[in-house]
């Protein structure tokens, strides 16, 4: 009966341990190309895991040098799997790019996906580091 509720307790503790959400509160950067040929851009994602709630902010270069930050939103953790949107808005317009991805070995590799200027669903790939 004892070895019963020992077996018991550790398959618990099993699907307890699988069910944790990985936190991926810090400071994240990665890398894209520049536009046709120009200088790479570094971007910076700073995260913040509040209860189930995942908030941060994107900053990414813009026109002429400047750093434009931006909140995310809709974010969500489940397991090591995390989403959020980033809405910009620039001459009455807003574009919303959607991040996907999943968080191991301190860094995030997924799918952002947005809508081109011709309307058309477009998705790249992307990797961003933890930075310590």
């Amino acid at each position: 009966m004892i070895l019963g509720a020992v077996l018991l307790i550790s398959a618990v503790s099993q699907v307890q341990a699988d069910d944790k959400t990985t936190d991926p509160t810090g400071t994240y950067l990665w890398i894209t190309p520049g536009r046709n040929g120009g200088p790479v851009r570094t971007n910076t994602l700073v995260l913040k895991l509040d209860g189930d709630k995942l908030t941060g902010k994107l900053s990414a270069p813009g026109r002429g040098g400047q750093v434009n930050e931006t909140e995310i939103s809709d974010g969500k953790v489940t397991s090591t799997n995390l989403s959020f949107a980033v809405v910009r808005s620039f001459n009455g317009n807003s574009m919303t790019n959607t991040y996907s991805g999943t968080l191991a070995d301190g860094a995030i590799k997924g799918k952002m996906d947005y809508v081109d200027r011709n309307g058309d669903a477009q998705s790249r790939d992307w990797q961003a580091k933890l930075q310590k």
